[in-house]
């Protein structure tokens, strides 16, 4: 039962903290093979790796929700709106700026079904201890 309470947290950590580590750690090289554009400047190296902190500050929360049930509500929660954040942030992209790679269409797509598992989980187990 843990485990299936826990799923959708340790899937989404099991995805955000590479991301997490691909965005931040080393921006400038990582970056441009994966979405073909250059960091050069210290500003836009800053914008990634706060992207890195605020993907692990999440995914620890995450994993304290894993391995405390007393934080597994907020750890939902926090999950769903991260994911949540993440798709309706994408479907404005697509809306102004058009249609993104088949990375990034993929990635809307995983973010959503990470959100409704997120809801479902919630509803589903908010009673259990």
């Amino acid at each position: 039962m843990k485990i299936q309470k826990n799923l959708h947290l340790l899937i989404s950590t099991l995805i955000v903290v590479p991301a997490a580590l691909i965005y931040g750690l080393f921006p400038e090289q990582s970056l441009p093979i994966m979405f073909d554009f250059h960091v050069e400047t210290t500003d836009l190296k800053n914008v990634f790796r706060a992207i890195l902190g605020l993907y692990l500050a999440f995914s620890l929360l995450w994993i304290m929700g894993i391995l405390n049930s007393s934080l597994w509500k907020v750890a939902t929660l926090s999950n769903f709106v991260f994911m949540t954040g993440l798709v309706f942030g994408r479907i404005f992209s697509m809306l102004v700026d058009g249609l993104p790679s088949p990375a990034f269409t993929f990635g809307v797509l995983g973010e959503l079904i990470l959100a409704i598992f997120a809801f479902l989980q919630y509803q589903k187990f908010k009673d259990f201890p």
